[in-house]
C-alpha cells in the first residue's frame, strides 16, 4: 500500500512510499509508456496500443493523489488520468543500484556442484506430471532454476520422448530430424553414435540461434557403463571468476567461433563467445564443445596466449569431478538440460548389451510460458 507521493523535477518524477518503509522514483515518460488503461493496452492480452511517438515528448504529471492506497496520475498535456495499483509498481521499481559484478544471474537461478546436487536431483514421473498441474509447474520450476531435471514413467518406445516436449512446448527440428537415435553405430557422422565416452558439452554451439532445451530419453539400456552426467556451466564459470578474473573476461569478452559440416548440404556456423553476458553483465550462456570448436579467429594476437590459458582451465574445471552429478538412464527414463547453461556427458560403455537413446530439441520460451503460467494460476488462486 502506498502513504505518500510527491512530484519533482517539474512534473518529470515522482516520489512514492509504501507502507512497509520501501521507496522509488519514477519518471513520467516511464509511466505513461507503462500505463494500464485500455486505450494504452489491450485488455484482452495486454499488448500495448500506442506507440512512443504517441506519447507527447513534454509529457509530465500534474496533479497525484492516492486511493485506497493505489496511485492516480494526472498527465499533461494529453489531460489524461490513470490509476496504477501499488503492487504493480512495486513489482516494476527500477530506481535502485544497477552496479553489479559481472556473471551475476537472477535470484530464481540456483548454481550447484555435485555435493549439492548428487543426491537431490530434481525428478518426476510423466503420468503425475500430465495429470497433475502443481507437479508439472514443481518440475518445469526446477529444470529453470537448476537447469536440468529428470522424467521417469515414459514408455520405453521409439518417439517417448515427444511426451516430455508436449508438457510445456515444441520441437525444434533440425537437420537430425524431429528426434536423432543415440546408439553406436558404423562410420559415425557424429561421436555421440559411437561407444566412446563424450567430455562434457553443450549441444549445437554451431546453431544460432541455439537450442536452447535438450531431452534424452532412454529405450534400452543393458551396457556396463555409459552413465549420464551433467554439469552446471554456471558454477563452473564462477568457480574460473573467483579463480582467475583476467581468464573469465577473456572468455567472456572475445567470441569463439563453432561448426559443423558432418553431413551433405550441411554447413552450420555460429560466433558467440563461451561464456557470454548480457549488457548489464548477466551471464547468459556457456557455450562448450570441443568437438565443434573452429579456429578461433577473433581474439587479439597479443591476448591468445592467455585467451587459450583461461580456456584450458575452464576445460579442467568442467572435468573436475566436484562439479558433476552422474546418473545412469534406465529404460523408460529421460533428462532435460537448458542447453545455454548445463553440459551433459557420457561415460564410456562396453561393446556388450544394448544402449538406445533418443535426443531431442526444443526451446526455454515454451517452458517459461508453461511455468509463468501454472505459477500465475497458484497466485490467482491464492488470492
Amino acid at each position: 500500500m502506498l502513504t505518500n507521493v510527491t512530484v519533482e523535477d517539474e512534473g518529470q518524477i515522482i516520489r512514492l512510499a509504501w507502507a512497509d518503509g520501501a521507496s522509488a522514483r519514477f519518471h513520467a515518460a516511464w509511466l505513461r509508456d507503462n500505463a494500464l488503461d485500455d486505450r494504452t493496452r489491450s485488455p484482452g492480452n495486454n499488448q500495448r496500443l500506442i506507440t512512443v511517438l504517441d506519447i507527447p515528448a513534454d509529457t509530465r504529471i500534474g496533479e497525484v493523489s492516492i486511493a485506497a492506497g493505489d496511485l492516480s496520475l494526472h498527465f499533461l498535456p494529453e489531460d489524461k488520468t490513470v490509476r496504477f495499483p501499488a503492487g504493480w509498481l512495486a513489482a516494476h521499481v527500477y530506481d535502485r543500484d544497477v552496479r553489479q559484478q559481472a556473471g551475476w544471474t537472477d535470484e530464481t537461478i540456483h548454481r550447484w556442484t555435485r555435493a549439492s546436487m548428487q543426491n537431490a536431483i530434481p525428478r518426476a514421473g510423466l503420468a503425475a506430471a500430465a495429470s497433475h498441474p502443481s507437479v508439472l509447474r514443481d518440475w518445469l520450476a526446477a529444470v529453470h532454476s537448476y537447469g536440468f531435471a529428470v522424467m521417469d514413467g515414459l514408455p520405453a518406445e521409439s518417439g517417448a520422448l515427444l511426451k516430455v516436449v508436449d508438457l510445456f512446448g515444441y520441437i525444434r527440428e533440425t537437420n537430425y530430424g524431429r528426434w536423432f537415435e543415440v546408439r553406436a553405430e558404423v562410420n559415425p557422422n557424429n561421436l555421440a553414435y559411437t561407444n566412446l565416452g563424450l567430455q562434457a558439452h553443450t549441444d549445437n554451439p554451431y546453431r544460432d540461434p541455439v537450442p536452447t532445451l535438450q531431452v534424452l530419453a532412454c529405450i534400452e539400456n543393458t551396457v556396463e557403463g555409459g552413465e549420464s552426467s551433467v554439469v552446471d556451466g554456471f558454477s563452473v564459470a564462477a568457480a574460473l571468476q573467483e579463480e582467475d578474473p583476467e581468464g573469465f573476461r577473456l572468455l567472456s569478452s572475445w567470441p569463439a567461433r563453432f561448426e559443423y559440416a558432418g553431413s551433405a548440404g550441411v554447413r552450420l556456423r555460429s560466433k558467440r563467445p563461451m561464456i557470454e553476458l548480457g549488457p548489464d553483465g548477466e551471464l547468459i550462456a556457456i557455450r562448450f564443445n570441443n568437438r565443434s570448436l573452429a579456429p578461433v579467429v577473433d581474439v587479439p594476437f597479443d591476448d591468445m596466449s592467455a585467451y587459450y590459458r583461461a580456456y584450458r582451465r575452464f576445460a579442467e574445471l568442467i572435468e573436475d569431478p566436484a562439479f558433476e552429478v552422474s546418473f545412469k538412464l534406465e529404460a523408460g527414463q529421460a533428462f532435460i538440460v537448458d542447453n545455454t547453461r548445463v553440459m551433459h556427458a557420457r561415460r564410456a560403455f562396453s561393446g556388450s548389451g544394448k544402449r538406445w537413446l533418443q535426443g531431442c530439441y526444443a526451446d526455454k520460451d515454451g517452458l517459461l510460458s508453461t511455468l509463468a503460467a501454472l505459477q500465475e494460476n497458484v497466485k490467482e488462486a491464492a488470492e
